[in-house]
């Protein structure tokens, strides 16, 4: 297995992002030199935080020398949703829950939401490109990538996507083994879970001003690696 380094939920902190790349780029030039390396971002890139948009273009831009995988998060899935539609209460459900700031980030007041013509607009057609072609799982090794976690006891063939970007206590209360290690985000924790059958690497960028990464595929097990600023949506 490549050295795998799964970053948490950024949710519009491009400032902890840029140093989590930084520190990502010099452990593996120490520790790992001349080994393939894979950074996996487990979604939810956007809202928020103060520079959502710029979020995306950085993990767009990836990190010279590492491959990326992009997943899926549930407030990618609520922005998209509104590219579909001008309904009032699907528009709500997004700005209430951080999309005000995402949209301030591309530009847009608050006077234009409904209005999917100009959020498609603002986000430009690599953007939307990019945002369509996310995934909703990988695998690596024994460990599976996913936003939010899977419903325990069904295949992952049979995974629903709104599971697997969604779903909370049925997954995280379950200490079934799962047939690999689950690695997520979705569901904040002032510090990483490290148990059996799952690693959480959401430590609420926004909320506690942490963003973490878990680096897997080295001897000697999992490690983890916190960048640290203020709580809040960030510079």
């Amino acid at each position: 297995m490549d050295i795998h380094y799964a970053i948490g939920d950024v949710h519009g902190r491009d400032d902890l992002l840029a140093m989590m790349h930084a520190r990502i780029e010099a452990v593996h030039r120490v520790r790992h030199e001349g080994k393939p390396g894979v950074i996996v971002y487990v979604g939810d890139y956007i809202d928020r935080g103060a520079k959502s948009v710029q979020v995306i273009d950085r993990v767009m831009r990836g990190v010279p020398g590492f491959t990326s995988v992009c997943l899926k998060g549930n407030h990618e899935q609520l922005m998209m949703d509104c590219l579909e539609t001008s309904d009032p209460e699907v528009w709500v459900n997004w700005i209430s829950n951080g999309g005000r700031e995402t949209m301030a980030s591309l530009g847009l007041s608050y006077d234009t939401a409904r209005d999917p013509i100009a959020l498609a607009k603002a986000l430009g057609a690599a953007r939307l490109q990019w945002l369509e072609a996310l995934r909703l799982t990988y695998q690596a090794g024994p460990y599976l990538f996913v936003h939010a976690g899977i419903v325990p006891g069904r295949p992952l063939a049979e995974q629903k996507e709104k599971d697997l970007i969604w779903i909370r206590d049925r997954f995280l209360d379950s200490e079934e083994d799962h047939g690999f290690i689950v690695v997520h985000g979705h569901t904040p924790s002032e510090i990483p879970e490290w148990k059996e059958n799952r690693i959480n690497v959401d430590t609420g960028a926004t909320f506690y001003g942490q963003l973490t990464a878990v680096v897997l595929g080295q001897e000697g097990g999992p490690r983890f690696m916190t960048i640290e600023g203020a709580p809040g949506p960030g510079p």
